[in-house]
């Protein structure tokens, strides 16, 4: 070997060893070949350092086996960055087939992450249908509750009014007045009304008894519009209607019954074959007696009551459609 090739064999090692590339000067300039050796040497190093560095887009311009191998590395190193990318976004179905033990790694990394999202989702799924269960019997307890309350209401009204009018049944008057005439011992007054439809057997002889009936309906419609907040109205019996007005001297109730008596009178039964007037008679009792007394007689509003019905059989006796108002001893008209 000549001696001019030593400095060339030199060169090559410190392209292949040391940090920086050795520049191509001197006489090594002029061997052939040496300068494309020189500078596809040094364009291996520049690629190989970027790749260690994490780089991996370089263009390798450089052929022959070396640069194929390292652009095959390249486009796998490319290939698997992608994947990773993948598992990134949750695709968990990438598997890497070409770097040994890394490769199992990673595989089995993916493979249980795919398997735990599998699971997560199976949850999910299971969570979100129980929830649904959930919400549908909540929805079912909810229907039965309110379904089961609206009964129950239902059945209080019906077992305290009269299915007919919807006046408060017999019972349940009788029941709530009782407990309003305790406000006499308070010195509130109030008073008891008895009302009777004038000559409903008549009405019935002559139109039928639905008719009577839609009478009865139109006459209870009537007077709930015209009794105040504190007033209530029940059905005694048949044609008899019994209401109690709290909170009102005689004057009032008097005034209270005229209305009353009034909107029956001027206004008439719409019947299938037409309009039909009738008229009711009142009886009123006030319960004054015992205003701020200390106790109430046992039984008094059957007392009161039966005052009322003696004032009703006055109105009714002297005429009809009329108020009559009951007093110790006396009816005042």
């Amino acid at each position: 070997m000549e001696e001019k090739e030593y400095p060339a064999l030199e060169h090559i090692r410190r392209l292949l060893k040391d940090n920086v590339p050795p520049p191509l000067e001197g006489e090594l300039v002029e061997l052939p070949y040496f300068k494309e050796i020189h500078e596809e040497l040094k364009g291996i190093r520049e690629i190989m350092y970027s790749f260690s560095a994490g780089d991996f887009s370089p263009c390798i311009k450089v052929r022959g086996i070396i640069p194929g191998c390292m652009k095959a590395l390249q486009s796998r190193l490319q290939h698997m960055i992608w994947q990773v990318q993948q598992v990134q976004n949750g695709d968990f179905s990438q598997k890497v087939e070409f770097l040994g033990e890394f490769s199992d790694a990673f595989n089995r990394m993916t493979a249980q992450l795919n398997s735990t999202l599998k699971a997560l989702t199976n949850k999910e799924k299971a969570l979100s249908a129980l929830a649904e269960n959930l919400r549908n019997e909540v929805n079912l307890r909810n229907s039965a509750m309110e379904a089961l309350e609206k009964s129950e209401s239902q059945f209080k009204y019906l077992a305290s009014h009269d299915p007919l009018t919807g006046a408060l049944n017999r019972r349940s008057f009788m029941e709530k007045a009782s407990v309003e005439l305790n406000n006499i011992l308070l010195g509130v007054p109030c008073g008891i009304i008895m009302m009777d439809i004038d000559h409903f057997k008549n009405f019935n002889d002559s139109f039928g008894h639905l008719a009577g009936d839609e009478a009865l309906r139109h006459a209870v419609r009537i007077i709930q519009s015209l009794l105040r907040k504190n007033d209530f109205l029940g059905r005694y019996g048949g044609e008899e209607f019994v209401f109690l007005f709290s909170r009102a001297d005689e004057t009032t109730g008097l005034a209270i019954v005229e209305r009353v008596r009034e909107a029956i009178e001027k206004n008439p039964v719409k019947l299938e074959s037409g309009p039909v007037s009738i008229t009711a008679s009142f009886g009123l009792a006030m319960a004054e007696e015992y205003l701020q007394a200390q106790s109430l007689p046992d039984n008094y509003i059957e007392t009161l009551i039966n005052n009322a019905d003696s004032a009703l059989y006055e109105a009714k006796r002297s005429g009809r459609n009329r108020v009559a108002c009951y007093k110790p001893k006396s009816i005042v008209y």
